[in-house]
């Protein structure tokens, strides 16, 4: 084993070293200079330094180097964002040029990366597949006609919580966030539940997350490019395998829908599988492959952001039981004590939107965006050059930590956006959970029905023990770093009923 990682290292050694000098003689040179940058080490550049938690190692740097800085990872020039101001010019300003993805060798796993709409190239694949998210799943016609099959759920899951409470059993608001997710999503989208039982939730959710480990795990072949042939780590197989498993089950949904349309008694179904069906192109299998694999998406991103954001939310206001008791009182004035929160709702509770936006502050669930790729040199993002080729990263959770644009930015305090203009929407770039740009989440507006109308529930219809009798003060707040922020110990906690 040993003289296999000395193979390797040599062999990275004497890439990096004809790779520079190659480099230095056919790179044209540049008026601006590039953004500072910490000091690197031979063949791995600043990648040892990173740490289990590079959202924070980042922010750390960015205030010795400045909101724009350069690292080198291995051998890929990666330059991170890390201000309002710096993040207006990525996302919105040189939008054109860094629309494309810097996309990670996990994501090729059953060729996936050539059909997965977050991460591939801008081009007529990838806009026709923003045309069926942006016109025809989540245009908010088509998403108040469907309201009925979330609210449904919704109710499945105060049936589930109050047996809970009932019974005196503890729950683990994250697998109840996930679990409700999946099957609004597949209400939404298939007019059924891809989950029917706590054990099944366990599996899909072990799947779930086990992708989204794999595409957040470092991963040497996305460091050194030249190793990607042999997939030194694994990770491109295994994620293979998974996106395999979910495809198979989206495919034969698919095929069990295409069987009832095709008899003569067929009542169709308010859902987005039959919108898609019924804009389908004569070639129909390879729409059916469409669907399946933006499927994969849907669930894949749907799920985890989701769960994180209802979980952080949950953890919050268990942590700071005054914000709990505002947001409570806003809700029993809004729609009774008791009583589930409706879609038409959401626009008549300004507390719980500041609660919302202030979770996607402090824990944004994909702390450093998803990464962009700089197609030309770009001169000009305050007065540094980013070079043609390299990865662009946003460091959101930094943003959301600036003592500059926040005051107490440690604190959880959602009376900061009372009043306030900011909105998560992609124009205001102090908040930018989803992304902004053309590259922004296209599942946004089915995302914030969703997270409105589990919150709703858990703070309007029940009180909240936390297990084993430990105070709100003493609550572990600690975060897990991944595609997706997680918390790193669940948020267990005993529903009582009002």
């Amino acid at each position: 084993m040993d003289t296999v990682m000395s193979s390797i290292i040599l062999f990275l050694l004497t890439f990096t070293v004809f790779h520079l000098f190659a480099r230095s003689f056919l790179t044209k040179p540049s008026k601006h200079k590039l953004p500072p940058a910490p000091n690197a080490i031979p063949i791995f550049g600043n990648l040892l330094q990173l740490g289990n938690k590079p959202h924070r190692t980042l922010a750390t740097l960015a205030k010795i180097h400045g909101p724009i800085m350069r690292l080198k990872l291995g051998q890929i020039t990666t330059v991170v964002m890390s201000s309002a101001e710096t993040a207006k010019s990525a996302l919105q300003i040189h939008d054109q040029h860094l629309s494309n993805r810097k996309i990670p060798d996990a994501m090729k796993g059953a060729g996936h990366d050539a059909y997965s709409l977050p991460f591939m190239p801008v081009s007529p694949r990838w806009r026709d597949l923003r045309k069926i998210c942006n016109n025809l799943l989540f245009s908010n016609k088509n998403l108040d006609a469907s309201q009925e099959l979330r609210q449904r759920k919704i109710r499945g899951l105060l049936g589930k919580v109050k047996e809970s409470s009932l019974r005196g059993e503890v729950v683990d608001i994250g697998r109840l966030a996930f679990m409700t997710t999946i099957n609004l999503v597949s209400s939404t989208i298939y007019s059924q539940d891809l989950i029917n039982s706590s054990d099944v939730a366990g599996e899909f959710k072990e799947l779930v997350s086990n992708i989204m480990k794999e595409v957040g795990r470092p991963n040497v072949a996305d460091c050194f490019p030249v190793l990607k042939a042999v997939d030194p780590h694994g990770i491109r197989r295994r994620t293979g395998r998974y996106f395999g498993k979910l495809l198979g089950i989206f495919e034969g949904l698919v095929r069990e829908r295409l069987s009832v349309r095709s008899e003569v008694s067929y009542c169709p179904r308010n859902d987005m599988l039959d919108l898609m069906l019924n804009n389908a192109p004569h070639d129909q299998h390879m729409y059916n492959d469409k669907i399946e694999r933006l499927s994969l998406d849907l669930f894949l991103a749907g799920s985890d952001t989701i769960t994180s954001t209802v979980e952080w939310a949950m953890a919050e206001l268990l942590h700071n039981p005054n914000v709990m008791s505002k947001a409570k009182s806003e809700l029993e004035e809004t729609v009774g004590k008791g009583n589930l929160l409706e879609e038409s709702d959401i626009a008549r509770v300004p507390y719980l939107q500041a609660v919302i936006k202030e979770t996607f502050r402090m824990h944004p669930a994909a702390p450093l965006l998803l990464p962009r790729q700089a197609e030309i040199n770009i001169d000009e993002i305050e007065g540094y050059r980013v070079p043609k080729g390299a990865q662009v990263l946003v460091n959101a959770w930094a943003i959301g930590r600036d003592p500059n644009l926040w005051d107490n930015p440690d604190v959880f305090s959602p009376e900061r956006f009372l009043g306030s203009h900011i909105d998560f929407r992609g124009h205001n770039f102090e908040l930018t959970p989803f992304g902004a740009g053309r590259r922004i989440c296209p599942g946004l507006p089915l995302a914030m029905r969703m997270l409105f109308l589990m919150l709703g529930l858990f703070i309007n219809c029940f009180d909240w023990k936390l297990e084993g009798g430990i105070q709100p003060q003493d609550m572990d707040m600690d975060e897990k770093f991944g595609l997706t922020l997680e918390k790193a110990k669940p948020v267990r906690v005993l529903p009582v009923i009002h």
